[in-house]
């Protein structure tokens, strides 16, 4: 069985309506996608570090709970496990505020065994930090050497804007060790000012990452190979958080290329059936989580989803 390995921060989300607390649940990025893959039964191991205090004891617990094992978290006994305030607005997007320990030094761990066509996520800040880029580039050069398939979600918020130039050389970095890449609308406006997913591939991505997929939101998905140039409309719902949206869209795309038995060098030339069904589980993915205050699928969706022919 290929297993998926993530590497990103853990945090315990708060997410506040109307200025007040309506849920906390773990999160990350990457760690998101990975809790709905444990859900869905695939072998998922989760990267990162964490505390050795209540919060950290609970994402850990919440992970082996959730089929994803935490195996190569590690817990640091001075350290206080990150937390961040999701506000939403009246359109349910979030405007965070972290609160994150720098004290100490991450991924000193031992990294997970990889194998050829184990599919590897890695994404967002984390991925550019430069406290942990020696680490980061030492894990995504173990995966390449392997032969895994290398799935990069950019991630990059806009407050980290004022960092874009100083982290354009770490950035096209990974964008080389990605076979696949995510970016939304947001990304790229605040990496470049840049609204085009077209120009964008042409100018920014295509030279360094085979496939592309660009996401705007609730207007549309747009992927991009060496062999097709595809628009996906998404269909209209009423959200109630878009926190984990991107995320469970990750998790889709990784979902999708197990459930058809998608290798690394089957990417360049896979066809649009096969990039339908992948996108398809992606939006399905994301649509779902917009709908709800959790960060990843539910239960009963996984159950279903592992149910299908």
């Amino acid at each position: 069985m290929r297993k998926v390995i993530g590497i990103g921060e853990t945090i315990l989300d708060i997410i506040f309506k109307n200025n007040r607390p309506t849920s906390g649940t773990p999160g990350g990025s990457v760690f998101n996608g990975m809790i709905s893959l444990g859900r869905l039964g695939q072998d998922v191991c989760f990267v990162s570090d964490v505390g050795r205090d209540r919060v950290g004891r609970l994402i850990c617990d919440f992970m082996q709970e959730n089929g994803v094992s935490d195996r190569y978290v590690n817990r640091h006994p001075s350290a206080r496990t990150a937390v961040s305030l999701a506000f939403l607005d009246d359109n349910n997007d979030a405007d965070y505020t972290f609160f994150k320990d720098y004290s100490y030094e991450g991924l000193q761990g031992e990294f997970p065994p990889i194998a050829p066509d184990d599919i590897v996520v890695f994404g967002s800040y984390y991925a550019l930090n430069p406290l942990l880029r020696p680490r980061m580039k030492a894990f995504l050069e173990q995966a390449r050497r392997a032969g895994a398939l290398i799935y990069y979600d950019i991630n990059f918020r806009k407050s980290h804007t004022y960092e874009a130039a100083t982290l354009t050389p770490v950035l096209v970095e990974n964008f080389d060790y990605a076979d696949i890449l995510r970016g939304s609308e947001d990304d790229f406006m605040a990496l470049y000012a840049m609204s085009d997913p077209g120009a964008i591939y042409r100018d920014k991505i295509g030279a360094h990452t085979r496939c592309f997929v660009y996401t705007a939101g609730a207007k549309q998905v747009r992927l991009q190979t060496p062999c097709l140039d595809c628009t996906y409309t998404v269909k209209p719902i009423t959200p109630l958080s878009t926190v984990g949206a991107g995320d469970s869209f990750n998790a889709g795309i990784v979902f999708g290329l197990l459930k058809n038995g998608i290798t690394r060098a089957q990417l360049p030339t896979l066809g649009k059936e096969g990039w339908d069904s992948i996108i398809g589980y992606a939006m399905r993915f994301s649509a779902e989580v917009c709908q709800s205050y959790d960060n990843y699928i539910s239960h009963e969706t996984a159950r279903a989803l592992t149910q299908e022919e």
